[in-house]
């Protein structure tokens, strides 16, 4: 019984030591400007986080790298919710340090962002060190200029109203959109 006590207490340490570290930049805090080369369906154009803001909320999501599975389907399932984000008023951006060369194709490809949304590259993951965002895994080397998969939703004001982070890209569209939906709600 000692055993397997002991047995579960070393495989709960093994898990909590793989898990992501959480974004320290919290709700309420304001959130960096940044401007990037972004692209929009294979489009090259300058993004401005402050420039968005005037339209509404924005939805903030950094990601490790375009073309790997888990990023792959988060771009795709933000592509089939983008409709909803826009009917909110909000906007959606994706940031990654990953595989930047490819971020023009995986704009616009169907099964990613579908021309839907841009993404923005960060070469060596300024913006994600901004955001306290890069990739971080406990007893893991990854390399150092990629970002983790952490979700903001941004006020118009630059106040950040939601932070999210989870290496799983399962729920990241369902919390984001429930944020956005809570803050126009108040409005």
């Amino acid at each position: 019984m000692k055993r397997l006590l002991m047995s579960l207490a070393a495989s709960a340490l093994a898990i909590a030591a793989a898990a992501p570290a959480r974004a320290d930049l919290k709700p309420g805090a304001k959130a960096p400007d940044f401007k990037a080369d972004a692209y929009l369906a294979g489009k090259p154009f300058t993004y401005r986080l402050s420039d968005a803001l005037k339209k509404g909320p924005v939805v903030l999501y950094f990601f490790p790298s375009a073309h790997t599975k888990g990023c792959n389907l988060e771009a795709h399932l933000f592509s089939q919710a983008a409709d909803q984000f826009k009917a909110q008023g909000a906007s959606i951006i994706g940031v990654t340090a990953g595989k930047t060369a490819e971020l023009a194709d995986f704009s616009k490809e169907t099964e990613h962002c579908g021309g839907k949304f841009p993404v923005a590259a960060d070469p060596g993951a300024k913006i994600a060190k901004q955001y306290d965002t890069r990739l971080k895994l406990a007893n893991i080397t990854v390399p150092a200029d990629l970002s983790g998969r952490t979700s903001y939703v941004i006020a118009p004001d630059g106040k950040v109203l939601l932070a999210y982070d989870d290496l799983k890209p399962d729920e990241h569209v369902a919390k984001t959109l429930e944020a956005v939906k809570a803050y126009k709600a108040k409005k």
